[in-house]
């Protein structure tokens, strides 16, 4: 017999989509990251027996009406960092949708969000009501739900949730392969003209001067872009967002746009692609940085917050607090400080703790048998999704040459 999942994703990963189209119906759910953790879920569960039905960040009624009528067997929501006062309205109508459904239910890798300093603005605070509905929502409909690190774990725990509901299980992301990891490539000596991925977060100001800097000093540097307004930027349309430091790559005349050195990948199969073809990678986006290294591609983690650092410290990913970084920063300092030994050696433990985890879901995943991980490449690999967008002529023509 066929299980039926409903998997939470922004999109289809087997459907191609033009920029345009990503940009128009938001497909990325405002950040390509997104589609990383969707997939490998994805293709953690992909198997001979189980259908995989992917719907909607939020479910549509009649998602829930089926599952009333027991057309699904489970639903499985693979989360960020859904604890924020600006997804505050998402949660509250995921809530009301997993308090209809009939089917179980199973949260991959949830988290929480504040400063550095973990101190709780007044209001991410004033969430906590909200919060409280929606994992006793999922625990009304499952054994425990999974979060990506010991910040969430101990923000749940104020809530008044205990240990035998919460499990630290990360992100599925970085178990896209399951009990394997993509080897590293060695990095090389890093100079002048090496190929250099950097991600930028552009509301957190430290990396303007620190993309400019590396974009300056590289002429093979290349800004790898995920959220939604850049790649708005970059079609031609105004940018968006009031956060935005001011050196960030965030006007047509940055240097990352004037030289087309920007480039925003659609779908994570071309961004993994795209990515095996540096050296070295770093930056403020924890996805990006995933991205690259399930690319063979050492990366830095430049962490700025509780999300990204509790994501870090799990992985055993190499990082550095972005307040300890100098704007001089090189990328040389930065990766001959890295150390991966920790997230390669100990991926084999925090595969073991996932895949308990899906055991006490009843959820069986693609790498034991009957498991269908290949069938999933194949249909990703005929997919002829487009390459990586670049800035539109238009945008660049209209760059000032004397701007910076």
């Amino acid at each position: 017999m066929t299980a039926r999942i409903l998997l939470r994703t922004p999109r289809d990963p087997f459907v191609p989509a033009d920029a345009h189209t990503v940009l128009r119906k938001n497909l990325i759910a405002n950040n390509v990251g997104n589609l990383v953790f969707a997939q490998a879920t994805h293709r953690i569960l992909s198997r001979h027996d189980v259908k995989i039905v992917p719907g909607r960040s939020m479910p549509r009624r009649r998602d829930v009406y089926r599952s009333k009528l027991g057309y699904y067997d489970h639903y499985v929501l693979p989360l960020a960092n859904a604890f924020r006062p600006a997804f505050a309205s998402h949660l509250e109508q995921l809530t009301t949708a997993i308090r209809a459904m009939k089917a179980p239910v199973t949260v991959l890798g949830v988290g929480a969000q504040a400063p550095l300093d973990g101190e709780a603005k007044a209001k991410t605070r004033a969430l906590a009501p909200l919060v409280r509905k929606f994992v006793s929502a999922v625990l009304d409909n499952g054994p425990s739900i999974g979060v990506r690190g010991e910040y969430t774990r101990d923000y749940l725990a104020s809530l008044g949730f205990g240990d035998e509901h919460i499990r630290i299980i990360g992100c599925p992301s970085l178990f896209w392969d399951g009990p394997e990891l993509p080897t590293l490539r060695p990095v090389p000596e890093l100079h002048r003209n090496s190929p250099i991925a950097v991600t930028v977060s552009p509301y957190v100001r430290e990396m303007g001067p620190i993309l400019t800097r590396t974009l300056r000093r590289h002429p093979n540097a290349t800004y790898f872009a995920q959220d939604h307004q850049t790649l708005s930027l970059m079609l031609g349309e105004p940018y968006r967002f009031p956060r935005a430091g001011k050196r960030a790559p965030t006007r047509p005349n940055h240097l990352a746009f004037r030289e087309d050195r920007t480039v925003f990948c659609l779908d994570p199969k071309v961004w993994f692609d795209e990515l095996s073809h540096y050296d070295f990678a770093f930056g403020t986006r924890i996805h990006g940085t995933i991205a690259a290294l399930l690319a063979g591609t050492p990366a830095v983690l430049l962490a700025h917050d509780s999300r990204t650092l509790e994501l870090a410290e799990f992985f055993e990913l190499p990082y550095q607090l972005i307040t300890d970084v100098s704007p001089r920063v090189h990328v040389n300092e930065l990766a001959s400080q890295a150390d991966w030994s920790g997230y390669e050696q100990g991926h084999q433990a925090r595969w073991g703790v996932f895949e308990a985890f899906l055991n006490e879901h009843a959820l069986r995943h693609a790498f034991s048998p009957g498991g269908n991980a290949a069938g999933f490449d194949a249909r990703l690999a005929a997919a002829g999704f487009p390459p990586p967008v670049r800035t539109a002529p238009a945008v660049a023509a209209s760059a000032s040459p004397a701007a910076r």
